[in-house]
């Protein structure tokens, strides 16, 4: 017993002799090293860049400056966090395959790197959360992410990844698997085996649980605005109903675009090309979508009294225009809403998704390789994998957010115009 004890020290005093090196040198990884340098620099321009602009564009696009978009900014903090500070700090590890930062340096990377990985997290449960309360439950929306809701949530945000890793302070020594500073693999369990447990797996599998929730939220809309639009066809092709036929057909008409009205375009405080979704103006907001129920009950109480409206609205000018004429417009813009919150979903689910494909494999790899028994180089490179998440987001915000593109291409053209002004003249 008092041999196996001893065994035991020996090999813990092996190993802090082999950190107090922090060498992560192998014959193996000489030449994949220079790709780990390149990869790093391509990510840290990038996302530094690229998390920039999205915080600036918000700062200065009132169309962007929505309850929605703070989220947005909340996870490009996070990347900014780990692009701008900790990834140069990778590639000088890579480059010279060992850490030269010194204990207290390794401990403090090790805590800000699963700080900014929780938060992003954190802050895509909430994306995908607030989009299923926006379609579910827009009452509770209302109070959860209200101005007053996300000044706790942000900050929770933050306190939560540092209540969480704060306590494996003493145990963030480096990782020659990988050539960076983590947590040690044995002498932080149980709770590090429970606190990834708890965020890679629960967390992300809440998340793909809403956005599957959203999906069949909308499609059951969708169906339903089909099976209006073509009663509505139906309707019209009839030469004259009767009267009690006539009321029923719109009653029925009228309820599902009010349904798909209050579903499917009850996101426009939210998306970025509604007016009034802009912060600090609720009262804005409230009165659009007061307007648009006035309207929508008009339109029930009017087609009480006549045909189903045509598709061709009466001009603004005229003030003898029937209250019925609206009506076209009304679904239409239900339809448009529809798609633009398609599309902000989609993007974020996008997002989602290249989140686990990034972390994916080196989860995968540390689970099924407990004894280190996988080539280094594999170890390196399903890292260099987490580094891609850290700068992706921008650029899918870029191709697939028309608002935030042409926010950055804004911001750009203001940074670069004096170099084209110089190279113009």
């Amino acid at each position: 017993m008092v041999e196996n004890h001893r065994g035991e020290m020996m090999e813990n005093f092996t190993e802090d002799l082999g950190n107090e090196t922090f060498s992560c040198y192998n014959p193996s990884v000489e030449v994949y090293r220079y790709f780990g340098v390149l990869w790093g620099s391509a990510v840290t321009i990038v996302g530094t860049v690229g998390n920039l602009l999205t915080i600036l564009a918000f700062a200065t696009d009132t169309r962007l400056r929505t309850r929605f978009n703070v989220l947005i900014v909340n996870l490009a903090f996070a990347d900014l966090l780990y692009c701008t500070l900790l990834q140069p700090i990778s590639v000088d590890s890579y480059l010279h395959l060992r850490w030269r930062g010194g204990h207290l340096w390794c401990r403090i990377f090790g805590l800000l790197l699963f700080l900014s990985n929780s938060v992003s997290i954190i802050t895509l449960c909430l994306i995908a959360f607030s989009r299923y309360l926006l379609v579910a439950r827009r009452a509770v929306f209302e109070r959860v992410f209200s101005v007053q809701g996300l000044a706790f949530l942000l900050p929770a945000t933050w306190a939560m990844g540092l209540a969480s890793f704060g306590p494996l302070w003493p145990v963030f020594v480096f990782a020659p698997q990988v050539c960076t500073c983590s947590f040690h693999r044995t002498r932080g369990r149980p709770f590090t085996t429970v606190l990834l447990f708890f965020y890679f797996f629960i967390g992300l599998g809440c998340v793909g649980l809403f956005y599957l929730l959203i999906y069949r939220r909308v499609k059951v809309a969708a169906q339903a605005l089909v099976k209006y639009r073509f009663s509505q066809r139906s309707s019209r092709k009839k030469p004259k109903a009767s009267e009690q036929g006539t009321e029923g057909d719109s009653g029925l008409g009228s309820g599902v675009a009010t349904t798909e009205s209050h579903d499917l375009s009850s996101h426009e405080e939210l998306e970025q090309n509604k007016g009034g979704e802009v912060m600090g103006n609720p009262g804005k907001a409230q009165s659009s979508t007061s307007g648009s129920a006035l309207i929508s009950n008009s339109t029930q109480q009017a087609g009480r009294q006549e045909p189903p409206p045509t598709i061709t609205p009466a001009p603004r000018s005229s003030p003898s225009a029937p209250i019925t004429a609206p009506a076209p417009s009304t679904t239409t813009t239900s339809s448009g809403d529809s798609s633009e919150f398609k599309r902000v979903t989609r993007m974020c689910f996008t997002v989602f998704l290249c989140f686990v494909c990034c972390f994916a494999p080196f989860l995968l790899l540390n689970i099924a390789d407990k004894q280190n028994r996988a080539p280094q180089m594999l170890h390196m490179f399903c890292a260099n994998l987490t580094w891609l998440n850290s700068c992706i987001n921008p650029v899918l915000y870029a191709v697939m957010n028309r608002q935030f593109g042409q926010a950055y291409s804004a911001l750009l053209g203001r940074a670069f115009s004096p170099i084209t002004h110089v190279w113009r003249r």
